[in-house]
């Protein structure tokens, strides 16, 4: 896992290829949010992991990727039916698979516990990241986890740098990332916001 690279006077924000900022939110239609931005969005994400520059976190990323990759998989196999997400799963349910639609609930659950620990962070400036990420943790994943999941993400959290050097990866202007970040995160709670709902409602039940 290779950090990404800041453009200079940049912030880690401007490396994502799809930022959670512009993912389309169509309010007329039940706020439907764009399957491929979304996708794209999600995928993006996870650099931020290979910016807490553990192997640990390996699990955490190649997790929210596999679920990234049911979604795709789906949308593939009816792009017509999957424009947007609720809609995806909607017309899976309809085949009676599960496979993208658990797919969703699990990386909402991850982007949920990035968007807590992330912004819990940036909220209390001198927490440590790993005792913000052990909190996001104990509210999002780990009550879904078996005991075999929960001592890999037990160790992801420990693996966690100092805060001084995480940040310091981020961006050279230390206000400038946590701008970006803050706005960046209201967009993504948004989103998890919306998708928990839809998640938690009959329609997206199997």
């Amino acid at each position: 896992m290779s950090a990404p690279v800041i453009p200079p006077g940049g912030t880690i924000v401007q490396t994502f290829r799809q930022s959670f900022v512009d993912v389309p939110v169509d309010k007329e239609k039940d706020n439907a949010i764009a399957t491929t931005q979304f996708l794209d969005a999600a995928e993006s994400l996870t650099t931020i992991f290979d910016a807490l520059g553990s192997v640990a976190f390996s699990p955490v990323k190649s997790d929210m990727l596999g679920n990234v990759k049911k979604l795709r998989d789906r949308q593939l196999a009816a792009p017509a039916e999957s424009e947007n997400i609720q809609d995806l799963c909607r017309n899976e349910l309809k085949t009676k698979k599960h496979t993208a639609t658990e797919g969703l609930l699990w990386l909402v659950r991850g982007l949920e516990f990035t968007c807590i620990a992330l912004s819990q962070n940036l909220a209390k400036q001198a927490e440590e990241l790993a005792d913000s990420f052990r909190g996001a943790y104990g509210q999002t994943l780990k009550p879904h986890h078996s005991f075999l999941v929960k001592p890999i993400f037990s160790a992801a959290m420990s693996a966690c740098p100092y805060r001084k050097d995480f940040y310091a990866k981020l961006g050279s202007d230390p206000a400038k990332v946590q701008e970006d970040l803050r706005v960046y995160l209201a967009a993504l709670e948004k989103i998890v916001g919306i998708l928990k709902g839809f998640l938690d409602s009959k329609e997206a039940k199997w």
